[in-house]
């Protein structure tokens, strides 16, 4: 009967808007959520057709959508591990329940405002535990599954951890005064002593020092380098020694000439880098290639270190954690020594919208979003991971407060067709009266 379908159309109306109400007092409720995703109702009509000229009401269905692949801005806050992904592609984590009972379970989160706790296990507020890559020593990523969880582990940092980076590469950068091999010179050596730190982190000094080759006559632009190190044995020092030429055309004046190596050292004319042995195992010193000017000059100027820099630090207490712009996190030491301790990939998936919501702003993988990929932060579809911000919530207030208006009304107005077939049916009942 045609009333009766006006009134299931009514009834359907009634439902699919309370639904909608639902929804928009989620996205309210959530406004200043971090990470939160907002929800639409999609209305569709039911069509049943009309038979012998006589319509019959069809009523609506809704369906509720979360727009995952929706973006929100960014804001900066003041914590390091604070994180989001600027971009495609969302943070793995981990339930604390399944990280306690050595659970595999990866979830998805868009962003989250992280810090160790006690055990220093890496979590936020909600409980989820921050997944990623370990890196070793030597701050190498090993090679790892992209399309499995089975190599992420949990983010753990030791409390009080104490390391130390052993230099492996120097710089020496001076200028030696060229008037310093022309005869009648005092031919004294010149000398630069270099802190640099052993493979346990403790203080060691390697002296270069540069003596001229004073001539009968004219000048003879050659110095001899010759290498000590503190954590040598004295009678084995020195442990180098390298025989210097400089150019003295136009236009190269100044530059190296030759490098030739005395003993204990071997050099490499293209990079520059003489390679010697320390106490503590092989270092590189870049002299300069020959024909630059870019470390050891030898200009009519006094002595002096232009640009002596090593790498390598004394041994810290861990004192702080932060994220670099390509997805590791690293462990910063009160001796001013920075290592990374994980990397932290970007998952992204086929279909974000096919994902289903947990908790928390955390996601899981169904068959509708497609398999998950671990890509390298800002590598193919990947978002940038950025450090010191979140993402705000895609709800925007002024079209959800607009959406609840036009759903107060539109549930009145289906509450009024309701109202008015059940009037029609009451006159109907009279009329057998």
């Amino acid at each position: 009967m045609t009333i009766s379908s006006s009134m299931n159309a009514g009834v359907a109306g009634l439902n699919v808007n309370a639904g909608k109400l639902a929804t928009i007092s989620d996205n309210i409720a959530n406004a200043g959520t971090y990470g939160y995703k907002r929800v639409e109702t999609e209305f569709a009509s039911l069509v049943t057709g009309a038979a012998a000229g006589r319509y019959s009401a069809g009523g609506v269905t809704g369906r509720s959508i979360r727009a995952i692949s929706e973006e929100g801005s960014l804001v900066t806050t003041g914590n390091a591990l604070d994180v989001a992904v600027a971009g495609r592609g969302m943070l793995p984590v981990r339930p604390l329940e399944a990280v306690e009972n050595g659970g595999s379970e990866m979830l998805l989160t868009p962003t989250g405002s992280f810090s160790p706790d006690r055990n220093g296990l890496v979590r936020n507020a909600s409980g989820f535990a921050l997944l990623g890559w370990p890196v070793d020593s030597a701050g190498v990523t090993a090679m790892r599954p992209r399309d499995s969880a089975a190599g992420l582990e949990p983010v753990r940092v030791g409390t009080g951890e104490i390391a130390a980076s052993p230099t492996t590469a120097m710089t020496l950068g001076v200028n030696l005064p060229a008037d310093e091999t022309a005869a009648g010179a005092s031919g004294a050596g010149l000398g630069v002593p270099v802190e640099y730190f052993d493979n346990l982190g403790a203080s060691q000094t390697l002296r270069a020092t540069f003596t001229a080759t004073v001539p009968a006559t004219g000048a003879s632009n050659s110095w001899t380098l010759s290498i000590d190190d503190s954590a040598t044995d004295p009678a084995s020092n020195p442990i180098a020694e390298i025989e210097l030429t400089f150019d003295d055309t136009r236009g190269a004046g100044g530059s190296l000439l030759t490098v030739t190596p005395l003993s204990g050292a071997a050099y490499d004319p293209a990079t520059g880098v003489a390679r010697v042995t320390v106490g503590g195992g092989p270092m590189d010193l870049t002299l300069g290639p020959v024909g630059d000017d870019s470390a050891i000059t030898q200009l009519a100027a006094d002595f002096a270190p232009t640009g002596v820099t090593k790498d390598g630090n004394a041994a810290g207490i861990l004192t702080g954690l932060e994220f670099d712009e390509q997805g590791y996190m690293l462990g910063i030491y009160d001796s001013g020594f920075r290592r990374r301790l994980y990397q932290i990939p970007v998952a992204d998936v086929a279909n974000p919208n096919g994902l289903e919501m947990r908790g928390g702003q955390t996601f899981a993988v169904t068959r509708e979003s497609g398999d998950f990929y671990l890509w390298d932060s800002g590598d193919g579809p990947a978002g940038d991971l950025t450090a010191y911000a979140l993402e705000e919530s895609t709800t925007d207030l002024a079209t959800e407060l607009t959406s609840l208006i036009q759903t107060q009304r539109a549930y009145s107005s289906n509450a009024k067709v309701i109202q008015t077939v059940d009037e029609m049916l009451q006159e109907t009942t009279n009329i057998k009266r």
